[in-house]
């Protein structure tokens, strides 16, 4: 199902997964998203926690420890394939923008 429900990741989907490469919990992961985006990308929790629980119902991450209400997670193989994809996608994105818009393969308007 997760093939299917994810065709496309949304930004969000997309950091959350790149952070879940090494284990995190949730406050990690917002910490992550924005340092690595330079702040263009802010997860917030609402966000994040539903993201979370839909990602470990999809058996694209799992939860590595529950230390009080904190909880770790950490990408599954799923997920990186999911995540694999979705960077294959926006690569073809930006080659078929490079070919066309910088390569001149449209008539100047």
């Amino acid at each position: 199902m997760a093939r299917e429900k994810y065709q496309t990741l949304t930004e969000q989907m997309f950091y959350i997964l790149i952070c879940l490469k090494n284990e995190a919990c949730g406050v990690d992961i917002m910490k992550m998203a924005a340092e690595l985006t330079d702040g263009r990308v802010l997860i917030g929790p609402g966000t994040l926690y539903s993201l979370l629980d839909n990602f470990v119902k999809e058996k694209m991450i799992i939860e590595t420890k529950t230390e009080n209400r904190k909880k770790s997670y950490i990408i599954t193989n799923l997920g990186e394939e999911m995540l694999e994809k979705e960077y294959r996608r926006l690569t073809k994105q930006k080659s078929d923008y490079e070919a066309l818009v910088k390569g001149g393969g449209q008539d100047e308007r």
